[in-house]
């Protein structure tokens, strides 16, 4: 059975940690980031369950989680690729992102994507410069996508989950 994913809880989640830490998290920033923790706890937040397959996305601690949890890549794979528990995504184009989704970017030194980032708000119309993110590493709040100095970006539509 499919679930609907809470885009306001995630969206209020999102907003109450983007500038600070939830302590029942482990903080990467110093282990190569935190922004894809963070997503992973706002997709978590909007009622989608963890997935303890082998190639799942769950978080114990530090020491027991599964790499979609905290890497960008591996994020991407889980959520286009799941079928199981958990949550879903598509890659979508501008017109169709909503709050409550994913935006990972990729930046001119890199060879992969590198960054997660929360959409917590869309204005009108729909381009880089209306739709606001949170996120975790260097920490932001509202902040202008079209800010962000990347060579690429994709759009994560977050469509549902199973239990």
């Amino acid at each position: 059975m499919l679930y609907s994913y809470d885009r306001l809880n995630a969206v209020n989640y999102a907003r109450k940690w983007a500038l600070k830490r939830n302590p029942k998290y482990t903080n990467f920033d110093e282990m190569g980031g935190d922004c894809t923790n963070f997503c992973s706890q706002v997709l978590h937040a909007g009622g989608c369950p963890m997935n303890y397959d082998k190639y799942g996305w769950y978080y114990e601690n530090i020491n027991n989680r599964a790499p979609a949890w905290t890497g960008v890549k591996f994020l991407h794979k889980f959520l286009a690729k799941n079928k199981g528990t958990g949550p879903k995504a598509v890659e979508v184009d501008i017109k169709d992102i909503k709050v409550g989704d994913l935006v990972q970017l990729k930046f001119d030194s890199m060879a992969d994507f590198a960054h997660s980032l929360v959409v917590v708000d869309i204005k009108r119309p729909k381009t880089i410069y209306n739709i606001f993110i949170a996120t975790h590493t260097i920490d932001r709040l509202d902040y202008r996508l079209a800010k962000y100095f990347f060579t690429e970006l994709r759009f994560l539509h977050i469509l549902d989950y199973k239990k």
